[in-house]
């Protein structure tokens, strides 16, 4: 029975020598394995692990997998409830170590049947390692290779939802790490299952409170079942209460019952807030804009059945802002985690979910982490962060410092989980999708709406296509067809060119801080290897033409970012790249509704990479009713409805 209950650490993956671990050639008996981060698990000789905080066993003698299938997969009906439909939504109260998702994942996986789409929510107060998920799992082969993507995934668990994401995005788990109830409070769905964990109510009573059972059943739709180990007849009482008809069904040895129900309460259920949105059959999308938001939006929406049609002014995708040779990808960092902080951790989780499905490390991306110099000094991270944590941003130290070719006194701080990438790569990947057509050479001109859907229009009054949905995602020329909208064009120039002959003077780990320099990055068709350094920020402009200004402007810049790179790339082939970026008023991406049927996706501002994963996943499941990929407070700070 995985644990959930107070706030407490969190985890990252196993680190290289554990003797404890299977994954790592260990393998003693009553053992703790107690990654930095991790929640320690005590495992007993007879191979059942333990939990010390709360002074019982995660799972029964009789296993994990059976006790899954028996109690959690049987009391809900699965496979056979999900059979033919477009998706499945499970909510989990306690993650533990994970086999309840590996045996629903697996079950997922080997039936022919099977949803579109399989969404799998838990709350976990307490992450074990990735090392003790792998352990776990190692007993049963059918979910070990399971475990094994899962670990490759479990890192930066801080306190918030972490959205993992599994066979090509088709099976999503969103870890809600957190006590239980501001957890539930954080997230907005209708679930089809609901599977109750955690340690005994004896040893864990929060997770078992009348309020605890009462937030759960907020998820409840009319037939969703629910299920548990336990027949306390306090839980089957208070599940009665909220509209649950329970009843005792045989156990999996030694224990000799387990709980099953169905929510079907004798009154109506009147909602705080009303029901969202849900499109049951996917249908026809029309996307005007191939930068990064809109092929990020046209992935999206095809994983989930939709027929997406991208249609972009230029002949080629990326032709504006996202054209950028290459891009950086690093979260912000505040003392006090502020809302962009955690929006941008949230966004490199997604994007970086993207970069390791679709394209090639080394050539169209890289995971080299960035330094950011602090120019104030200020080197300040949230309380209780620091190298060793769960967190992946710290003070830099001097071996960081020296790798950057950076004097060992220079302020900055350590983004381990960063990277370089080439936003053309993405874009490309993303419209090769299955479900998405690119069309290039229409310029939409015209928006019409129709009882039955919308029709598309260009300048000459040509129809372009018909669609049940429209998507804007034109970065600031979207306020052509939502004027309501907030849009400011903010122009950048970049410098860019070959590696020069003296390219150890480069720095081989991007660098940021006033501006940003990347370097040793692989040219295209089998070009030299080129550097990137810039960029302006001009308010209001949307030229395109190269100044010789903003071209001093990065020099100076950059002298001051990386003295020694400014040296070795003076004098040598330069050349310049302008992009027009889309920015609202408050500097905070716009994804929601515009209209009926008209929804947007754009001002991403100079955090396209960050973003774009994330607002199109953020709007996708607004579409579909489906479990939020962030808390609701931070999916409110990137709607339109806010403005």
């Amino acid at each position: 029975m995985p644990p959930t209950s107070s706030s407490g650490n969190t985890a990252e993956p196993a680190s290289p020598g554990c003797r404890c671990c299977p994954l790592e050639g260990g393998g003693r008996s009553d053992t703790k394995c107690a990654k930095p981060g991790g929640e320690p698990v005590t495992w007993r000789a007879d191979g059942v692990p333990r939990s010390e905080r709360f002074d019982d066993i995660y799972h029964t003698e009789t296993g994990a997998l059976a006790q899954s299938r028996h109690v959690f997969l049987g009391g809900c009906g699965l496979p056979e409830a999900w059979g033919g439909q477009p998706q499945w939504r499970i909510l989990e109260t306690g993650f533990g170590l994970g086999l309840n998702f590996l045996t629903t994942w697996q079950a997922w996986r080997a039936d022919p049947a099977r949803p579109r789409l399989l969404h799998f929510v838990s709350v976990e107060a307490h992450p074990v390692s990735a090392g003790d998920l792998v352990r776990a799992a190692g007993a049963y082969p059918e979910l070990a290779p399971l475990a094994g993507e899962l670990a490759a995934q479990w890192n930066g668990l801080l306190p918030g939802f972490h959205r993992l994401a599994f066979d090509e995005g088709r099976v999503l788990l969103t870890l809600c790490v957190g006590d239980v109830q501001p957890m539930l409070r954080a997230q907005r769905f209708e679930a089809d299952s609901i599977f109750l964990d955690g340690f005994s109510p004896q040893q864990n009573p929060a997770m078992w409170s009348a309020d605890t059972l009462k937030a759960v059943s907020r998820f409840a739709r009319q037939g969703t079942r629910i299920a548990t180990w336990t027949i306390a007849r306090a839980i089957r009482d208070a599940l009665a209460q909220q509209g649950f008809a329970v009843e005792k069904r045989p156990g999996l040895p030694p224990k000799r019952d387990c709980l099953r129900g169905t929510f079907a309460p004798a009154w109506t259920v009147r909602r705080r807030e009303p029901a969202p949105e849900r499109i049951e059959a996917p249908g026809r999308c029309a996307v005007i804009g191939a930068g990064l938001a809109g092929a990020a939006v046209a992935a999206s929406l095809a994983r989930r059945g939709w027929q997406v049609t991208v249609l972009d002014a230029a002949e080629w995708p990326a032709s504006g802002a996202s054209g950028l040779p290459v891009g950086m990808l690093a979260p912000h960092v505040s003392p006090d985690d502020a809302l962009l902080s955690r929006l941008t951790r949230a966004g490199i989780r997604a994007t970086w979910i993207e970069l390791t499905r679709l394209l090639e490390e080394g050539r169209d991306w890289r995971a080299s982490g960035v330094l950011e110099r602090r120019p104030d000094g200020d080197v300040r991270v949230p309380a209780g962060w620091s190298s060793q944590g769960p967190n992946e941003s710290w003070p830099a130290g001097a071996d960081q410092l020296a790798a950057a070719g950076l004097p060992a006194d220079v302020p900055a701080i350590w983004h381990a989980r960063a990277a370089w990438v080439k936003p053309q790569r993405l874009i490309a990947a993303w419209l090769r999708q299955p479900g998405v057509e690119f069309r290039g050479g229409c310029r939409v001109a015209r928006l019409e709406h129709h009882e039955d859907g919308w029709q598309l229009f260009d300048a000459a009054g040509e129809l372009l296509t018909e669609a049940d949905r429209i998507v804007i995602c034109a970065g600031f020329e979207s306020g052509r067809f939502a004027p309501a909208l907030p849009l400011q064009p903010v122009r950048g120039q970049v410098a860019w060119g070959p590696m020069p002959d003296d390219s150890a003077l480069l720095p081989t780990t991007p660098v940021n801080g006033d501006g940003h320099l990347v370097a040793h990055v692989p040219g295209e068709h089998g070009e030299a290897p080129m550097w990137l350094a810039g960029a302006t920020f001009d308010r209001d402009s949307t030229s395109l033409d190269p100044t010789e200004a903003d071209s001093n402007a990065n020099r100076e810049r950059l002298e001051r970012l990386h003295p020694d790179a400014a040296r070795a790339l003076a004098g040598g082939e330069s050349h310049t790249w302008v992009g027009v970026r889309c920015a609202s008023g408050d500097r905070r991406p716009l994804a929601g509704p515009v209209d009926a049927g008209l929804w947007t996706c754009t001002a991403l501002g100079s955090r396209g990479l960050s973003f774009a994963a994330l607002c199109a996943e953020l709007l996708a499941a607004q579409w579909h009713a489906e479990p939020l990929p962030l808390p609701a407070t931070l999916a409110k700070a990137l709607g339109t409805q806010r403005l």
